[in-house]
C-alpha cells in the first residue's frame, strides 16, 4: 500500500492549561473518504484546528510526506490541506462570487481559478443562480454549499469538512454527501468530521470514533456501522 497522504502520531492539543486531545494517531490515504465521528465535545473540531496548524500541538503530523508540525496555517493551506470550518465562516457582506474568489487568494493560475469556480458552480447549481447575492442572505444550506465551494476553489488535496450537516434539512445533507462522492471521484481526498454518524457512514470508506479526546474505535465504516457499541451510542440501535 502507498504511504498515507496524512499521517498523525501521538497528537495532543488543547487550549491554555486545558488538554483536549490525547495521543491521537490516524492515517488517511489518497482517494479515501475518512470520517471522524463522535458526540459534541469529543474533540473533533480541536483535532481539525490542530491539523490545520491553527492551534499548537504535540506529537507529529505528516502531510504529503512532509512533516508539518513546524508550519503555519497558511503554509499548510498552500500545500493543499484545506478546511471547511464549522459554522461556515463566510464573508456575509460579500457576494457568493467574491467568497469563492477568496478561496483562491493564494493561487496565481488565473485560468485554473476560473475553471475551479465554474466547476464549483456545476457542483452547486443553486449557487450559480445566486452568484451576485450577498452570502449573508443565503439559506443555511446554500451557505454550506458556498463554504464548500470556496474551499474547492483553493484546489485542495485533502478537504477537511467540519460538521457539514449541522442544522440542515435531510434533503440538503443528502445533496452535500453526493457532492463529496463526486469530489472524491475527481481526486480530492476527504476527511469528514461529523456528529451525525449515520450521514458520515453513508459515504465514508473508513472511520474513527472519538470520545473525550481519544480515538476509541477505528475500521471500515461498514463494519463500525454494525458494531454493537457504536450502534448503541450513536445510531439509536
Amino acid at each position: 500500500m502507498n504511504d498515507p497522504l496524512l499521517l498523525v502520531t501521538e497528537l495532543g492539543a488543547g487550549y491554555g492549561e486545558m488538554p483536549v486531545l490525547q495521543a491521537i494517531s490516524l492515517k488517511i490515504f489518497a482517494g479515501e473518504i475518512v470520517a471522524i465521528v463522535g458526540s459534541n465535545a469529543a474533540g473533533k473540531t480541536t483535532l481539525l484546528r490542530a491539523l490545520s496548524r491553527v492551534i499548537p500541538c504535540t506529537g507529529r503530523i505528516w502531510f504529503g510526506g512532509r512533516e508539518i508540525n513546524h508550519m503555519l496555517a497558511d503554509e499548510v493551506f498552500n500545500l493543499g490541506l484545506v478546511q471547511v470550518p464549522e459554522g461556515r465562516q463566510l464573508f456575509d457582506r460579500m457576494t457568493v462570487q467574491d467568497n469563492l474568489l477568496m478561496g483562491a487568494f493564494r493561487r496565481t493560475d488565473q485560468a485554473g481559478v476560473q475553471g475551479s469556480i465554474e466547476r464549483a458552480y456545476a457542483l452547486f447549481p443553486a449557487l450559480e443562480q445566486r452568484r451576485g447575492r450577498l452570502a449573508g442572505s443565503l439559506s443555511g444550506g446554500e451557505q454550506q454549499m458556498c463554504a464548500m465551494a470556496r474551499a474547492l476553489v483553493a484546489a485542495p488535496k485533502l478537504l477537511m469538512v467540519d460538521e457539514m450537516s449541522l442544522g440542515l434539512a435531510p434533503t440538503v445533507v443528502d445533496l452535500l454527501l453526493d457532492v463529496l462522492v463526486d469530489i472524491r471521484s475527481e481526486g480530492v481526498t476527504i476527511l469528514l468530521v461529523e456528529q451525525d454518524v449515520h450521514s458520515a457512514f453513508q459515504v465514508a470508506d473508513r472511520a474513527y470514533v472519538m470520545e473525550t479526546g481519544r480515538i476509541v474505535r477505528e475500521g471500515a465504516a461498514s463494519e463500525l456501522a454494525e458494531d454493537p457499541e457504536v450502534r448503541r451510542a450513536y445510531l439509536g440501535a
